[in-house]
């Protein structure tokens, strides 16, 4: 993650004044030594970053880890490493997918352009998902336990009790019609 300059600090902060974005939340990372998972005994913890400076001028969000991975990449806070392997050809790519078979809930879309931005097609495409529309049998069940979309959200990526993010389609809109 690159550091910000002190005037990018300065912008950040009159951004969140102004617009009134809640600030407190984004203060709320419990200390390593007091987060349940780190010893706080271990003498090398100090050399640790703490969570609140690390995340503390990304722009925030009001769920997971109170940060907004997508405008914190399209705000140039973050430059993501998009492959493991040097030379792979990246492509971003711009397109949206609305799946239908979400059962009684709105329909999902999947937004191709955030994803291939943090990530390389291969990570996911024949591994997680065939590259064909509609022909991975997803479900809820599968993505609570970790498996296809759950591989991030939930770990790394906005939660899985955010539910409108991805199934933010209406089943009788007309956007729901289009193929």
């Amino acid at each position: 993650m690159r550091r910000l300059t002190s005037q990018r600090h300065a912008s950040v902060l009159l951004v969140l004044l102004v617009f009134g974005c809640p600030l407190a939340h984004a203060r709320e990372w419990k200390p390593l030594a007091d987060d349940g998972f780190h010893d706080p005994a271990n003498p090398s913890l100090e050399l640790l970053q703490e969570p609140a400076e690390a995340l503390g001028l990304l722009p925030p969000d009001t769920a997971g880890n109170q940060v907004n991975w997508v405008q914190a990449l399209e705000g140039g806070y973050l430059d993501p490493r998009s492959n493991l392997y040097p030379g792979t050809d990246v492509e971003v790519l711009d397109l949206d997918i609305v799946m239908r078979r979400t059962g009684s809930a709105n329909y999902v879309t999947f937004p191709h352009r955030p994803h291939t931005e943090w990530l390389d097609c291969s990570n996911c495409h024949d591994k997680i998902f065939l590259p064909k529309a509609g022909a991975t049998p997803i479900s809820m069940l599968e993505i609570l336990s970790g498996e296809y979309c759950g591989r991030c959200h939930g770990a790394v990526a906005f939660p899985l009790t955010e539910c409108n993010r991805c199934h933010n389609v209406s089943t009788s809109g007309p956007e729901a019609l289009q193929e």
